[in-house]
């Protein structure tokens, strides 16, 4: 870790040597990375813009460690962030963000929910970070795969027993799976978990990470496995072996099924993940936009902020790569179909009687890669090499222990409030 921060210092320092007058304002994103989105924001999303904008995008832990070497060096190249709430929590805890309380009152005033704003206070008195876009993951089936539904299901009210069910139907007619998750390397596989899997069976994410409702969920999970594709290991964006026919019903990110649905929206339906004993998982996802202090160009980041908060960019930003507005908007009756589709799973979702919201990780800092690999070496470990559930969920589990005590990161909902960190019962 030290290798990396000296590294990053030192490239940091150079940029900021090498350009002793930024010409541009340099917007630093861990969100909108693959290439299609990346350049959609470059050369529409930030269309229009009064200041010239340098879109780079990172990896989340690249993004810890690049805004951490410039904090310790003092020497700034960035003047905006984009990164999901819980990635910005680690640099309000170091006061390292400007406060934008005078953005946060015009964008109340023009139609932003006010429990999002406070969100974007990090449980500070001033604004940290302004609410960019949001999304969830939801779940999307050709048409054709409905009439193999169990008999009496609710498309928008599945259960994981039905969903197997369903999956078993599917493969009884066409011979093959035909269910497909994004586990591959590049997938999110790891939010599936956290967001939707552990909250549904244990009603937790950390605190009942080994527990017995946990060891029940692990076993159901893998009644599911057996009916889903094995090329899923190999599967990053669902949208690409849906729209290829290799898949019949996926699950994934609303901008990961985007380009699939809206391409042919007419032979889609998308709906809700489904429910366990314990409720109806979801992982809401809130992007925001903040400013470093000591930011080189604090006056254009804030003309960027202001643009992308803007009614008519947040639409077209819902068009363009399926992430929806943080104003409270009416989505034009022209909008895309499949974005129109993308959004009323996700209105399902967030409306259903039995909702568990599971948060994005906070307080891990740069360690959020190694959190995601305690359940995807849990998935590895049960689902793929068949190891008994109790053996690793207690391994797993002194790793996740051990790394909630080494951040000292506390609960998080679903989990109930913790005095200091989470604890793994």
């Amino acid at each position: 870790m030290k290798r990396l921060l000296s590294l990053a210092v030192f490239a940091s320092t150079a940029l900021a040597l090498a350009t002793p007058a930024l010409a541009q304002t340099v917007f630093l994103s861990t969100q909108l990375r693959p290439i299609e989105e990346a350049t959609a924001v470059r050369q529409e999303i930030l269309n229009g813009v009064d200041a010239k904008v340098d879109y780079v995008v990172e990896e989340p832990p690249q993004f810890a460690v690049r805004m951490e070497a410039e904090r310790q060096a003092g020497k700034h190249t960035i003047s905006l962030v984009g990164a999901l709430h819980g990635e910005l929590s680690p640099l309000a805890d170091k006061n390292s963000l400007e406060p934008l309380d005078d953005l946060a009152k015009t964008l109340a005033a023009n139609g932003m929910p006010q429990s999002l704003l406070d969100l974007g206070k990090l449980g500070k008195s001033t604004q940290q970070y302004i609410p960019w876009m949001q999304a969830t993951y939801v779940m999307a089936a050709h048409k054709d795969a409905l009439q193999y539904l169990p008999e009496g299901a609710d498309i928008n009210a599945l259960t994981y027993d039905q969903l197997i069910a369903w999956g078993k139907k599917m493969e009884e007619a066409t011979g093959q799976p035909q269910i497909g998750f994004p586990a591959g390397p590049k997938g999110l596989m790891a939010r599936f978990f956290e967001g939707y899997f552990y909250p549904s069976f244990t009603g937790g994410v950390v605190r009942t990470f080994r527990n017995a409702d946990a060891a029940a969920g692990w076993e159901k999970f893998k009644e599911l496995w057996t009916v889903v594709t094995p090329t899923s290991t190999n599967y990053d964006f669902m949208q690409e072996p849906l729209a290829a026919g290799e898949v019949m019903v996926a699950w994934d990110h609303v901008a990961r099924l985007k380009n699939a649905i809206s391409a042919s929206p007419d032979d889609y339906v998308v709906f809700p993940a489904p429910a366990g004993p314990k409720g109806r998982g979801y992982m809401p996802v809130v992007a925001g936009l903040a400013i470093p202090k000591g930011a080189p160009d604090a006056a254009g980041a804030t003309k960027v902020i202001e643009h992308l908060a803007a009614q008519d960019t947040q639409l077209l930003t819902a068009q363009l790569v399926g992430f929806f507005p943080t104003l409270n908007v009416q989505l034009p009756e022209d909008l895309d179909k499949g974005v129109a589709l993308l959004a009323g799973a996700v209105t399902a979702t967030q409306s259903a009687k039995d909702a568990v919201i599971s948060l994005l990780p906070v307080g891990l800092g740069d360690k959020g890669g190694e959190f995601n690999k305690v359940y995807m070496d849990s998935f590895q470990r049960i689902v793929l090499r068949n190891e008994p559930v109790a053996d690793v969920l207690k391994s797993q589990g002194e790793t996740m222990a051990k790394l909630m005590a080494d951040t000292k990161a506390p609960c998080w909902a679903p989990d109930a409030k913790s005095d200091g960190p989470c604890p793994v019962e």
